[in-house]
């Protein structure tokens, strides 16, 4: 390296074309950068490719036209988002003891509804008013429940509204 010393207090400079040192930093920028946005890329087509869980449609799962009247034992309840479920042994015509899943309103709208958490406990009976899958499982939308205490609560479908008959 060649070295130039100062003629005002004898320091030693360095010549500009020797500043190896600048241009070896701006190339490990560059391959920085260049391996950054390669896995930025990467990690894009593979979070594209994973399947996403979104948010379905009243209308693509539950038939607003049947509705079914249920009365059964609450076997389950899970204050979940974005749907609260109830899981309901619903005894048969034939004798058969059918567990249906009953999806509501996200817990924050039931609470609004008058809900509370301990409304309902594992082994209560509730009546529930609810649209049907369109699968044909035993899964259905509540509309209302009647609760153990006798209040009745509108259970925050989104096809129906409290004054709908």
């Amino acid at each position: 390296m060649a070295e130039i010393t100062s003629r005002d207090n004898g320091s030693k400079l360095r010549e500009p074309r020797d500043n190896i040192r600048g241009r070896g930093s701006l190339r490990r920028i560059e391959v920085k950068t260049t391996i950054f946005g390669g896995l930025t890329i990467a990690l894009g087509l593979v979070a594209g490719a994973i399947p996403a869980s979104a948010h379905h449609s009243f209308a693509a799962e539950f038939d607003g036209n049947r509705q079914v009247k249920l009365t059964g034992v609450v076997t389950k309840v899970d204050w979940v988002n974005p749907h609260a479920y109830l899981y309901v042994d619903v005894k048969g015509d034939d004798g058969a003891v059918v567990n249906w899943a009953i999806e509501t309103g996200a817990p924050n709208v039931l609470y609004r509804q008058g809900w509370r958490k301990d409304d309902l406990k594992v082994g209560d009976i509730v009546t529930l008013e609810a649209f049907v899958a369109k699968d044909g499982s035993h899964t259905a939308a509540a509309r209302n429940v009647k609760l153990p205490d006798g209040r009745s609560v509108f259970a925050g479908t989104p096809n129906s509204t409290p004054n709908q008959k």
